[in-house]
């Protein structure tokens, strides 16, 4: 039988990195020679197992796949697995033969149910480690947080305290953090030309290399210098020892916004642009200044188009006479609702009413199915008159639960549909009187579809329920005052109660 070696090494878990790589292979070999393994190839690997991708690992298990190597020799199951992904993959190829054996100075296996069940053990509990592992340092980073102190390398002109782990200035760079900030503060440096000169007085990196634009920008931006620092994206306050005052370090960026600030060219807004289409040729209506006025006019893509331009002021002026033509005067509009709100204090007691009658029968086939279950029981009744009653009353029952469902969710549903349908209409009377462009473009997509524009005036397929207020307005300036509005409206909106509306 053949083996390969895999050794591993991380530094994820130093404290329980007893043997250096150099240390495992050497162990392994030796337990190879005492037992008369021999070893076709060694797979070192410096890399974390908590997560499946290891590419050395997935090589020699590729390998065995094609049956170059039986067995593996590792310092323990840790070094194969601390993921479920790979430790399945180990076992998984135990249980199709590719692996049929692995050797550990520190662990038994033997290929039988209870040595995978006990691999799995092992593999569970590596996972355990690295899992407990992590939340535990996420705690302690948590806890270090919460007393005021930054995790993780001090930044430039600061050192970490090693023995009473606290982060502390740096006598050599502080000097110079603060003078940068001072000269920053001025508005008389740029970024660049500021980094040339702090370079110059000797303030470097941590790596003790000289600072980029990027470092000096960092440096300025960071709140560690005046006394806090930032953590998972929230600020928290520090217990170390600030290099600037808080009033020096806004000073500096109120400089950098202004520095940073580009000027950008004013965008012309065309508020009815992408809104229609030619009447004549189909293609788009676009837009342009001319003379310090918009206006709109064929793209002429297709084909020759003769349609002229139209001026913003008179487009928008057409569109608000076809507004008009679906709009409700708001006394109108007043009135109609509070002719809807009578409508429906009228109807809520005799809809509670029914809705109960429904509830009360519904009620009364449980009692029914009830006093059957009784009866059957008492052996009155035989246990296939039961069934067969029990399922006409079960039937009778089940068809008053869907009425009064649609009933519930039904209701008076009309008179919401007809009170909102009254609010938009009251809203296009105020739109057009406003003439805010935007919400005229924006109301005239709400009634209708495909606006076109032809001859510098614009029709519109209107929705059903905007045609018969179209309808309703083009009477009642017909007829006048002999046709009362409320008897036109009442009529036309009878319309919303049916599948129209």
């Amino acid at each position: 039988m053949k083996y390969f070696i895999y050794a591993r090494k991380s530094t994820d878990e130093p404290e329980r990195q007893v043997l250096s790589i150099e240390a495992q292979i050497t162990e392994l070999k030796e337990l190879a020679e005492r037992e008369h393994i021999e070893i076709v190839n060694t797979f070192i690997e410096s890399q974390t197992a908590k997560e499946p991708g290891r590419p050395i690992f997935n090589n020699m298990l590729s390998r065995m796949e094609k049956g170059e190597a039986q067995g593996i020799l590792a310092w323990h199951p840790d070094r194969l697995a601390r993921n479920s992904v790979d430790g399945g993959r180990v076992i998984y190829l135990i249980d199709t033969g590719h692996i049929t054996a692995l050797k550990f100075p520190t662990f038994w296996f033997d290929p039988t149910p209870q040595g995978k069940f006990m691999l799995s053990i092992a593999f569970g509990q590596s996972k355990y480690y690295i899992d407990n592992l992590s939340e535990n340092v996420k705690r302690g980073l948590r806890q270090k947080v919460r007393h005021g102190e930054q995790v993780g390398v001090a930044p430039t002109g600061y050192l970490n305290d090693k023995l009473n782990h606290k982060i502390i200035p740096d006598p050599a760079k502080i000097i110079l953090i603060q003078k940068l900030f001072e000269m920053y503060s001025t508005g008389n440096h740029s970024l660049k030309s500021l980094r040339k000169i702090i370079n110059d007085l000797g303030l470097t990196s941590r790596n003790n290399k000289p600072l980029s634009v990027s470092n000096v920008q960092f440096i300025l931006s960071s709140p560690f210098y005046y006394g806090a620092f930032m953590f998972k994206g929230e600020l928290h306050q520090g217990k170390h020892e600030p290099a600037i005052s808080k009033k020096l370090f806004d000073r500096c960026q109120e400089i950098m916004q202004t520095k940073s600030h580009k000027v950008t060219k004013s965008v012309i807004e065309y508020p009815f642009r992408k809104l229609l289409q030619c009447g004549e040729c189909g293609c788009s209506i676009t837009s342009e200044i001319q003379k310090g006025h918009n206006y709109y006019h064929c793209t002429k893509k297709r084909e020759k188009c003769f349609q002229p331009y139209i001026r913003e002021e008179s487009l928008a002026t057409n569109i608000c006479e076809t507004l008009q033509k679906v709009s409700l005067n708001p006394d109108w509009a007043d009135d109609m609702i509070q002719t809807l709100n009578n409508e429906k204090q009228d109807t809520a007691q005799s809809d509670a009413l029914f809705a109960q009658k429904m509830k009360n029968e519904i009620a009364g086939h449980d009692e029914k199915l009830q006093d059957l279950l009784d009866l059957m029981l008492e052996k009155v009744i035989s246990k296939d008159e039961y069934t067969a009653k029990k399922q006409t009353v079960l039937n009778q029952k089940i068809d008053i639960q869907e009425k009064l469902k649609v009933f519930e969710q039904k209701g008076n549903c009309w008179l919401e549909r007809a009170r909102t349908y009254i609010l938009d209409a009251k809203q296009a009377k105020i739109i057009s009187l406003n003439k805010n462009f935007s919400e005229m473009k924006n109301f005239l997509k709400k009634i209708g579809s495909n606006p076109l524009l032809r001859d510098r005036e614009i029709t519109i397929s209107l929705k059903n329920e905007w045609k018969i207020l179209e309808k309703f307005n083009s009477e009642f300036q017909k007829f006048g005052q002999k046709i009362p509005r409320n008897l036109i409206f009442q009529r036309k909106l009878g319309g919303l109660d049916s599948n129209q509306g």
